[in-house]
């Protein structure tokens, strides 16, 4: 797996074709890749009216990348983490960006707030494991790396206005793996906690790196 930064993109080739799982804007959902993108991209490019799904195919096609699955972020892409963890014979290494600035709260069932926001910095997260999965596999282990970004959030101490953070409105996961057959990917399995271990350290790299630079407030309260 290596990355390449090459502001406005972050590049991260998995080094063969894998099976993919995600929400993201381009290419998401269950497919076949072999790069993941981050692009990054000021708050006053999303302008209500933008069709940013159309623009975003349109950069990746531009950069020869039409069929990686790409993800948008208005933090700074070189503050990426990485981390990397090997349980038993499984490897699992991550990738995040993280701008808590979008913060939200899991559970609140309060209307939406009209509160100004000082960014729309979020979370986005690419992590490959080496053990072969099905779709079934891929579907679970997504639900494992959304538990272990929820976990680095609450445990980093961000805050959004309804209490704790458990991540923000736009946050994007990506999980790669090579097709096979194995349908299991619970948090007691190798491949279960290689994953949630090593998202959980990248995610919580980055929460705290952006608590550090902003005192951890996600809102312009004036």
């Amino acid at each position: 797996m290596q990355l390449c930064l090459d502001h406005p993109w972050l590049t991260l080739d998995l080094g063969d074709t894998m099976r993919l799982i995600s929400w993201a804007p381009h290419r998401g959902g269950l497919t076949t890749a072999r790069h993941i993108l981050w692009r990054e991209v000021r708050n006053a490019d999303l302008t209500e009216d933008f069709d940013v799904l159309a623009w975003l195919k349109q950069e990746c096609a531009a950069r020869g990348m039409a069929d990686a699955v790409a993800m948008l972020t208005s933090r700074k892409i070189a503050t990426f983490s990485r981390a990397e963890r090997v349980v038993g014979t499984v490897r699992a290494q991550a990738v995040a960006t993280v701008g808590l600035s979008n913060s939200e709260r899991a559970g609140d069932d309060m209307s939406p707030s009209d509160a100004p926001r000082s960014g729309y910095g979020t979370i986005n997260i690419a992590v490959m494991i080496d053990l072969p999965l099905d779709d079934v596999g891929l579907i679970e282990a997504q639900s494992i790396a959304s538990a272990a970004r929820t976990a680095a959030v609450l445990e980093s101490g961000a805050m959004s206005l309804d209490g704790p953070a458990t991540g923000t409105g736009t946050d994007c996961i990506v999980v790669a793996a090579p097709a096979g057959e194995m349908p299991f990917c619970g948090l007691h399995t190798p491949q279960g906690k290689a994953i949630a271990a090593a998202v959980y350290a990248a995610v919580r790299a980055g929460a705290d790196q952006w608590i550090a630079e902003t005192g951890g407030k996600p809102y312009d309260l004036g």
